[in-house]
């Protein structure tokens, strides 16, 4: 696709979506029919299963491939259909992206099935050595392959790269060259990120710094404003035709000292500062068409003191200042609990505050283990049934992640097998 083609895309997606969720998903649950046409608005019929209901690691798994195609408004449509005819429990899982740490193809099934969460995070210790294994746990993962679940990865390369075959240049020198190189850099990252049948990649660090002490200083695509919009944008265009691009980690690290790995780094910089500087590169890779952004335990305390995982003021800066119209997804909720202060200390505490600032999917990494997505479920059923969090922002949020599961459905993103596919270079 063109430029010029995409910025048609991307405009006519936004114009698109800009007043039909809420729309959708209102007036389909207020309609009794809804339920009877989800199943018909899928237009899934029943899939042959992508892989043995068998644990353990002796039977590999087919990995069917379906594609529904369809417009933007016909996919949020059958979005809407689809969580109109979920149980509250079912909405409530399908926001969670979780994670086991295991490359056992049956307990990965087993934990998709049974969980029911919308999406699974890659980290290492889900990633054999090889490139068809990795296929075959992308596979399991997939229960239903025409509503397939949101399988991110951290495919930064460089210094955060979960692919051992990922040769491609990273932002450790691409932040020097021209956007041309990291265009085709991420063109080929996003190639590698697809054959492995995955979808989302937690890819485009989208936070400036050009101080070489900070932590976030070598993943960084930029050291300034223009130089981050230009490469962050090269690399969301790189990668559009293969992976789901995620921008991270907004508002910015780079204003903020520390690393959110051990605290809640902050900074007092003000709105009109971050928007000449910070907002810069996200406003770039928003307008190249970002599908998702990454909110960061970071406080700009001037705006919110609180992270901006957990702001609702931040969620209405992007999505009414900069037009963000994508799944807002969070940082690892685990980084909360492991900064060490009490008041992030509960799990599903975080979890419904950060679904409550605004977020649509929630991210669960660190300390995670196989009853983790079903607590955080439970807990945000009762938050909805109690009243602390507002059903139409559960639904609201559900239906935002269905969208994107079924666009990459029908885009081809992150599908299996691949036994055309040639050995990774």
């Amino acid at each position: 696709m063109s430029a010029a083609g995409r910025q048609g895309f991307h405009a006519g997606r936004r114009g698109e979506h800009a007043g039909v969720l809420t729309t959708l998903v209102r007036t389909s649950l207020a309609t009794g029919a809804a339920a009877a046409l989800a199943v018909g608005a899928l237009g899934v019929a029943p899939a042959a299963d992508a892989a043995t209901s068998t644990p353990g690691e002796s039977q590999a798994p087919a990995g069917e491939v379906v594609v529904i195609p369809g417009t933007a408004a016909s996919v949020t449509t059958r979005a809407a259909a689809a969580v109109v005819a979920m149980s509250l429990n079912e909405r409530a899982a399908s926001v969670i992206m979780g994670h086991i740490p295991t490359t056992d193809r049956g307990v990965l099934r087993d934990y998709m099935a049974t969980t029911g969460v919308g999406g699974f995070i890659l980290m290492g210790a889900n990633v054999p050595g090889t490139e068809d294994r990795l296929r075959e746990i992308t596979a399991a993962l997939t229960v239903d392959p025409a509503v397939p679940p949101l399988l991110g990865i951290d495919q930064e390369g460089g210094d955060v790269s979960r692919l051992p075959w990922d040769d491609f240049a990273s932002s450790v020198t691409l932040k020097y060259e021209p956007p041309e190189a990291t265009e085709l850099a991420f063109a080929g990252r996003g190639a590698l990120v697809q054959r492995a049948g995955i979808s989302v990649n937690f890819g485009v660090v989208a936070d400036i710094t050009d101080d070489t002490g900070m932590f976030i200083y070598r993943r960084a695509l930029g050291t300034t404003p223009e130089s981050g919009a230009s490469h962050v944008a090269a690399a969301v265009v790189g990668e559009e035709p293969e992976a789901l691009s995620t921008l991270k980690h907004f508002p910015g690290h780079g204003a903020a000292p520390g690393d959110s790995h051990r605290g809640i780094p902050s900074t007092t910089e003000s709105y009109d500062q971050w928007l000449q500087t910070d907002a810069v590169p996200f406003a770039a890779g928003i307008e190249a068409g970002a599908p998702l952004l990454m909110f960061g335990h970071l406080a700009y305390t001037s705006i919110d003191p609180n992270p901006a995982t957990l702001s609702s003021e931040w969620h209405r800066i992007a999505r009414e200042e900069l037009g963000f119209d994508g799944v807002a997804i969070t940082d690892d909720l685990g980084m909360l609990e492991a900064s060490g202060l009490r008041e992030y200390q509960d799990p599903v505490a975080n979890a419904v505050a950060a679904l409550a600032a605004g977020n649509d999917m929630l991210l669960s990494v660190l300390g995670t283990n196989s009853g983790t997505a079903a607590e955080l479920t439970a807990g945000i059923v009762t938050a909805v049934e109690s009243g602390a969090l507002p059903a139409e922002r559960l639904d609201e949020a559900a239906v935002r992640v269905m969208t994107l599961r079924l666009q990459a459905a029908g885009a081809g993103r992150g599908l299996v097998p691949c036994s055309s596919c040639a050995p990774a270079a």
